[in-house]
Order: structure tokens, then sequence, then C-alpha cells
């Protein structure tokens, strides 16, 4: 017996704050998505609210027939958003695989946002995550007083993706137990959720897919089955190519962070942008960026969304303590905490780069300070 999964009579979102500190991306880009749809005349999948075309335009950005502009939201290598979003065009689940900092959950949320135009049925992987959170739950004063029933059972947000054929997404699978893991395998091949409880199933309406991340980089990760991966189709999410290429993503989520935080803008702040950057990369590559001097790489992964924590963080010191410029100061004791994760062999590391790099760097004489200050 097949069930229909209704949806839950109140939606969360309606009793949110009128400003959420942090807007779904289908609430803070309602105008594009909108703006698409009207302008979207290919054809779409069952239940898709925009067309594969669209869905491209609105992740790598570009301006529509009218005028309007639609903002990047992942600046990478084009054919990678094509292969995702043709995945999901299919009845093959996406995995986004790479190291942290390369957007893998910012991609996966605008993805769900405009495919289904609902990015909140989300499961967040951890190593304490039970499968309830993948299959399904239990109202247990409902299950006690009489006995397993449909009122009682609670629908995980897969099950929900399933009935109403919409895309579900999965965070950090690789920090889910491996038989949690393992749920997923007759859901993503039968498209069908068991309920042994009731003799009954839920299988999968047309629409239906599902957004996997991971990273294999972080300690204390379990690695996927075999069985598990082949259900997947799986993209890897490349660090970005170029240090100008790094620079303009973190000028403009600091933009966007900002502004949301109501911070004014650093009039000049992209040299020290540019700082952030390249020490981060030099760090993470084991070499300069002139390429002559080899360097000991840190414990921590130096990642571009660390980036952006340094210099929003640094911004709001500039805007709260100082005069509104972002200066060497603000930046360096972000850049020192991203940098030392382990107090005894990456001090070492830092004091080198600082020294045989930094110190000889023409024009940096200010951020050698600022750093040689908060590293004393």
């Amino acid at each position: 017996m097949t069930v229909s999964v209704e949806p839950t009579s109140v939606d969360v979102r309606e009793t949110e704050p009128a400003e959420a500190l942090r807007p779904h991306a289908e609430d803070a880009f309602a105008g594009e998505l909108a703006a698409l749809a009207a302008q979207d005349d290919r054809p779409r999948p069952a239940r898709w609210k925009l067309s594969p075309w669209a869905v491209a335009m609105y992740l790598l950005g570009g301006t529509l027939p009218d005028g309007t502009v639609i903002t990047p939201k992942y600046v990478g290598p084009r054919r990678i958003v094509e292969v995702a979003v043709t995945t999901l065009a299919t009845d093959r689940a996406l995995l986004l695989l790479g190291v942290p900092g390369t957007a893998k959950t910012w991609v996966s949320e605008h993805l769900a946002a405009a495919v289904s135009g609902d990015s909140t049925l989300l499961v967040q992987g951890t190593a304490g995550t039970p499968e309830e959170a993948i299959r399904y739950g239990w109202n247990y004063a409902q299950l006690l007083a009489n006995g397993p029933s449909r009122d009682a059972l609670v629908p995980s947000p897969v099950m929900r993706a399933m009935a109403e054929g919409m895309t579900a997404r999965v965070e950090e699978l690789t920090r889910i137990p491996a038989d949690v893991q393992d749920t997923l395998i007759t859901i993503l091949s039968e498209k069908t959720l068991p309920i042994p409880e009731l003799g009954q199933e839920v299988q999968a309406v047309r629409g239906f897919n599902l957004i996997a991340t991971a990273n294999d980089r972080d300690r204390g990760v379990n690695d996927l089955s075999s069985a598990l991966r082949r259900r997947f189709n799986t993209v890897v999410l490349p660090l970005p190519e170029s240090i100008q290429a790094e620079v303009d993503i973190v000028s403009r989520r600091v933009d966007q962070l900002g502004r949301s935080l109501d911070l004014p803008a650093a009039p000049d702040g992209i040299d020290e942008i540019r700082r952030v950057v390249t020490v981060f990369r030099e760090l993470r590559d084991g070499v300069t960026s002139d390429g002559r001097t080899k360097l000991k790489s840190p414990s921590g992964t130096l990642s571009t969304a660390e980036a952006i924590s340094v210099v929003t963080n640094g911004l709001a010191l500039a805007a709260h303590f100082g005069d509104g410029v972002l200066r060497s100061g603000d930046v360096a004791a972000g850049i020192l905490g991203a940098v030392v994760r382990d107090p005894a062999a990456d001090r070492v590391i830092w004091q080198e780069y600082l020294e045989a790099v930094v110190r000889e760097r023409d024009g940096w004489k200010d951020f050698y300070r600022a750093c040689r200050e908060v590293s004393a």
C-alpha cells in the first residue's frame, strides 16, 4: 500500500522574524527568481520552477532580455554547474564533493531554491544524525496512545520531498554514520521509502531528487559505501583557479554579509582582501605566488569561506572600533586564528612565513607590523 504524505499544516517560515539574519535563498533572491520564471520559455522538468537553462543562469549570473541583472551565486567553471543541473533533471542524485570552503552548501541551497522554490528540506549531517532524520520519526504521545498510525508519523525532509516532488538536501553526508548513510540506498535506487510499521510505503513522485554535499579532508568522516556512491553523480567543486577569482568571490560575499549586518562598505578594503587571499593561497599551496619560495602548510584548510569570515570580522572591527576603513590591523588577528590551529607546529610555520615572505614583500610593511603585533 502506498501512502501519501501531506505537507505539515504550519509553514515555519511564516513564524520567522520579519528581518531574518540570513534569509533562505528563495527569499533573498525572490526578485531574480521571479524575473527568470517570467521570461523562461524553455521546457521545464516536472514540478521544476525554472528550466535547466534558467537554473544555470540563476547560479552563474547574466542579463535577461528585459535588462534584469541576475547576480552570480557561484564563480567557477560553467560546465560544472551545467552538469550539476542536468543531473537533477535525471533520476540520479547529485553529490557535490570538494574541500572545505568550495561553496558546496551555497551551491546546494541555490540549486534547490531555483529548482523547487524551497531550499529548506534539509538534513544536516553530524556524527549523531539518526536514521529517523532521513526516513521518518514518530509523535510519541500519539504512538503511545493509539499505536502506529499515519497521524503519529512525522515525515523527514527527504520523505516530504519524495511525496511532493521536490529537492531534498543532505549536508555533510560523510559525517553521518555509515549505517545511517545507507538508508538512502533504497530511496535513491527504488525511489521508495517503506514504512513497515504501517505496511505502507511512500513512492517518490516526479520532480523528486536529492543533493548531498561531502568532503574528505576533515578528520572523523565516514567513507561512503560503494553501493551508495553508485547512486550519485559526483561533481567536484574546485578551489578558485586564480587569486583574482578568489578575491572577487570574497569581495562579493563580504559585501552581501556586510549589508545584511548593516556594516558600512569598506571604501579601500580591496587591498586588504587581496592580502588575506594571497596569504591563504600561498600557505595552502605551499609556495609563494611567484613560485620562488617553498613554504610549509599549516594544519588548517585556509579555505575561501575562512577568508570571507576573516574579512567580514575585520570590517566589523573597522566599523565599530575604527574609522570605517578596513586596514591591516583589522584582519591580522583573524588571519592568525585561521592559520594557527595547532599552537605548536602552526605557530612556527606562521612565524617563518612572516619573516621570510611578508617582511620582504614591497608594500606590505603595515601588514607585517600588524601581524607581528598580534603574534607576539
